[in-house]
């Protein structure tokens, strides 16, 4: 018995062998110090040009200090889901403040961004009836989102308003119950911005709903990074907002921002929000004080967009492809997975971390190094990243 319970996972290891044939096998890197602009990574110190910290709050004493008082007055937990017992007043509170933030009637706060998007695209397309329509490089949440959904699902080539409005005028879009169309704010690996006016003139055309997933926009775009609504000027024309809590926020979690209406039906059908537990007091705690620091310290967006704007222009000068990137998240386009392997080893040995990506996260011929600065990096950080990719492109004979 004990030998056929060995036995039967075997086939497992003729998965991993298959991604290690592919050049699609990674192993996990260990973040041994803070998420910070310079850290240490499996025990070598490195300037950070991976993680999500966009303005640098993981370690900002407002949020350490709030998280340390939420702990001494509510516990380490909430240890319930949040439709019995596990609905804090700092829940509560957040939902207010993000509801403030975003300029909405309300909010609803998830465990995650993902689970938010699943929440959503599951919840609202219900029936065969319905119709999910999403950009083709839309986050893998919203995908998963539409899987699980009931509806039919059509997908338009990435930002393709052309396409998308093919869609809507189809006989399956005009006839649907519902149509629901979702888009990036900002594309998380190419890190260009989604043409949300054409796409809200659209959706107003033909009837539909537009839901916007500003995770990497959130903090980022917009007036104190409100994100993209706010940057395009178009308050009260999205009914559905989607943000997470982990990148420009620094902690952890995902939110609906929209009608209150919206919010109370998701409590009563969205399943993680029923069956998962709610957020500790300090991820909370902590996640308003960001907010509060985002709509009191402009500062720290200023600073992101300065060290943006010279990171972008001087990996140019070099030479490097950085796609139609229009937001801190910089990719340097190698297309191809072992090259781009190559170049984040060099760059790690030479003191500088910038993960690279191949297929299936993105398609084949655009694998790349996906970098992104932040508001912490000094412009010395900055100089010796861009020195060390100067040396390590040179070197694999990619740039001049």
């Amino acid at each position: 018995m004990r030998g056929a319970q060995r036995d039967a996972l075997g086939f497992l290891q003729e998965e991993i062998q298959t991604l290690k044939d592919q050049g699609r096998y990674s192993r996990l890197r260990i973040l041994e110090t803070a998420q910070e602009a310079v850290a240490v990574v499996d025990g070598k110190r490195v300037v950070n040009l991976t993680s999500n910290n966009y303005l640098g709050l993981t370690t900002h004493p407002k949020l350490k200090g709030a998280a340390r008082e939420a702990i001494d007055r509510y516990g380490v937990g909430s240890a319930a889901v949040r439709t019995i017992i596990g609905t804090m007043t700092l829940h509560e509170e957040l939902e207010r403040r993000l509801a403030r933030f975003k300029g909405t009637e309300s909010a609803l706060v998830f465990q995650s961004g993902f689970t938010t998007n699943v929440a959503v695209c599951q919840s609202l397309m219900t029936s065969e009836e319905d119709l999910l329509i999403s950009d083709e490089l839309n986050h893998a949440s919203i995908v998963d989102g539409a899987r699980l959904a009931k509806s039919s699902r059509k997908v338009y080539p990435h930002k393709d308003m052309k396409a998308l409005r093919s869609i809507l005028e189809s006989p399956q879009a005009r006839g649907a119950r519902r149509r629901l169309l979702v888009t990036d704010g900002v594309f998380s690996m190419d890190g260009d911005i989604a043409p949300l006016p054409e796409i809200v003139e659209l959706a107003e055309k033909y009837e539909a709903i537009v839901m916007v997933d500003d995770a990497h926009a959130s903090g980022v775009l917009g007036e104190n990074g409100r994100g993209t609504v706010d940057h395009f000027r178009l308050s009260g024309r999205v009914p559905i907002q989607i943000g997470t809590l982990s990148k420009a926020i620094a902690s952890l979690g995902g939110y609906v921002a929209s009608r209150r209406v919206l919010r109370e039906y998701l409590e009563h059908w969205a399943r993680p929000f029923l069956f998962s537990s709610s957020h500790p007091p300090s991820v909370a705690a902590a996640c308003i004080a960001a907010i509060e620091i985002l709509e009191t310290e402009p500062e720290l967006l200023e600073r992101l967009w300065e060290n943006t704007r010279f990171f972008k222009e001087e990996l140019r000068k070099m030479g490097w492809d950085t796609g139609e990137s229009a937001t801190p998240i910089t990719p340097v386009i190698v297309k191809d997975t072992d090259v781009a392997r190559r170049l984040s080893e060099m760059l790690f040995e030479e003191g500088v971390f910038a993960l690279w990506i191949g297929y299936p996260t993105v398609a084949k011929g655009k694998e790349r190094l996906r970098t992104i600065v932040t508001a912490a990096h000094t412009m010395e950080d900055l100089r010796f990243a861009l020195e060390k990719l100067k040396k390590a492109g040179r070197a694999l004979g990619l740039i001049a």
